[in-house]
C-alpha cells in the first residue's frame, strides 16, 4: 500500500488581513508557531508517518512558485496548481487523478492510500495525533470507507460545521448520521447538550478507489472524468510544470464549484468518523489566536513590541519588521488591533470574521497596493 498526503493550500486567508496577502496568505505565516508557517507545521506533523516525496500540495497559479520556494522539502512537482478555483471537490479530484498518473503503473487506485490535511489548523499534542492518523489510515486501507476526524467540540460553536454521530458498535469508529451546516447559536447549544455531535475538522482518510467510486456515484460531473484526467497527467507528473497543466485545462474548466462536503460526505452511507484525542483549532480569524496564545493577567494576548494600559480580554499584534513601530493602546475592550508595516486593522472581537470586508472593499476600489 503507498500511503500519500494531500495538503488543500490555494485559499487566500482573508481574515487575516493585514498580515494576510495574496501572495502569502494565512497557511504562509507563523500564526501558530512564531518561526514556522502553518503549512511547514503541517507537513512535519505526518512526516514520520509519509516520506516528502509523497506529500502533496494542491494550490493556486499564484502560490505555487512561492510554496515551491518556501518548502524545498518537498520536491517541485509535488506542488501542484489548480487550473481554476473551483472549491475542494474539484480539487480533491484533481489530487486522485495526479495520484493515479504518479504511481501508476506500480500501484492501483486500490493500493494508494490518502490522507487529506489541512495547512491552516492547530494541531496540540503531536504524538496523539500521529497515532489517530495512523489509526484511521489502517482504517480506510482495509475498508471501502472514507473515515474523517471529529473534533469533540468545546464550547457551541457558530462557526463550524458538524458531524452527527451514529452507531459505535463498540469500535472507535462510528457511523456517521450526517453532516450539519454551521448552526444558529441556539442550535450549537443543542448539538454541544446532546453530546453526540463533532466539529468537522476537514481532515479525511480513504483509499484511491474508495474517493473515485463515491465521486463517480454521487458527483459523476466530475467523479467520471478523474480517470480522463489522469491519463491526461500521466507525462507530467514526475517533473515540476510551471502553472496548471494544459493537458486537463478544458475538462476542470467545466467542473461545478462545490465543496467535498456537498458533492460526497453528505450523501454518502460510507463515511465514519474517528474522535479526536488532540487538541484543536480551525484558526479560522484573528479572535482563534485567543485560543493558541498565553494571556497576560488581563486577559490580552500580545505579540511583537506593545505598549498596553487599561486594556483588557483584547488582541494586540505588532508584526512591523522594516519599521520600528510601537503599537501602544489605552483603555481598551473586547478588542483586535493588527499592525503591519504598511496597513493597521482595528476591530472588535465579535466583528473578527468581518475583516474579509475589508479585503474586499479595497480589492472594489482598485486599491491593490494593499493587498
Amino acid at each position: 500500500m503507498k500511503r500519500t498526503a494531500i495538503i488543500m493550500a490555494g485559499g487566500s486567508g482573508e481574515r487575516f488581513y493585514p498580515l494576510s496577502r495574496m501572495q502569502r496568505p494565512k497557511q504562509l505565516l507563523p500564526l501558530v508557531s512564531p518561526d514556522k508557517m502553518m503549512i511547514e507545521e503541517a507537513i512535519e506533523r505526518v512526516q514520520d508517518i509519509i516520506a516528502h516525496e509523497d506529500i502533496f500540495i494542491i494550490t493556486s497559479t499564484v502560490l505555487q512558485h512561492v510554496m515551491r520556494r518556501l518548502l524545498p522539502q518537498l520536491p517541485p512537482e509535488n506542488i501542484i496548481a489548480e487550473p481554476y478555483k473551483r472549491n475542494t471537490a474539484p480539487c480533491l479530484a484533481l489530487a486522485a487523478a495526479a495520484l493515479c498518473a504518479r504511481y501508476a503503473p506500480d500501484y492501483s487506485p486500490e493500493t494508494i492510500s490518502v490522507a487529506v490535511l489541512t495547512a491552516d489548523q492547530y494541531i496540540g499534542g503531536i504524538d496523539t495525533f500521529k497515532a489517530q492518523v495512523e489509526d484511521a489510515l489502517s482504517y480506510a486501507e482495509q475498508h471501502p470507507v472514507i473515515v474523517t476526524l471529529g473534533i469533540t467540540p468545546t464550547r457551541p460553536e457558530t462557526g463550524y460545521g458538524y458531524i452527527e454521530v451514529g452507531d459505535t458498535n463498540d469500535s472507535p469508529f462510528a457511523r456517521v448520521e450526517r453532516f450539519r451546516e454551521k448552526p444558529n447559536a441556539d442550535t450549537a447549544q443543542d448539538f454541544l447538550d446532546a453530546g453526540n455531535f463533532l466539529w468537522n475538522s476537514g481532515m479525511f482518510f480513504y483509499r484511491c478507489d474508495t474517493f473515485i467510486n463515491g465521486m463517480v456515484e454521487h458527483e459523476p460531473d466530475i467523479g467520471s472524468l478523474i480517470p480522463k484526467m489522469a491519463n491526461a497527467l500521466i507525462h507530467e507528473v514526475h517533473v515540476a510544470i510551471d502553472g496548471a497543466s494544459d493537458a486537463i485545462d478544458e475538462t476542470f474548466k467545466n467542473f461545478p464549484d462545490i465543496s467535498i462536503d456537498y458533492a460526497l460526505m453528505e450523501r454518502a452511507d460510507n463515511i465514519t468518523v474517528l474522535q479526536s484525542k488532540f487538541e484543536w483549532d480551525d484558526v479560522g480569524s484573528w479572535d482563534s489566536l485567543d485560543r493558541t496564545n498565553n494571556h497576560d493577567e488581563e486577559g490580552n494576548v500580545s505579540l511583537g513590541d506593545t505598549t498596553i494600559i487599561d486594556t483588557s480580554n483584547s488582541i494586540l499584534a505588532n508584526y512591523t519588521k522594516e519599521r520600528e513601530l510601537m503599537l501602544s493602546v489605552v483603555g481598551l475592550e473586547d478588542i483586535i488591533v493588527i499592525a503591519t508595516d504598511d496597513a493597521v486593522v482595528v476591530c472588535p472581537k465579535s466583528r473578527s470574521q468581518d475583516v474579509k470586508k475589508i479585503v474586499a472593499s479595497l480589492r472594489k476600489k482598485g486599491l491593490d497596493k494593499w493587498l
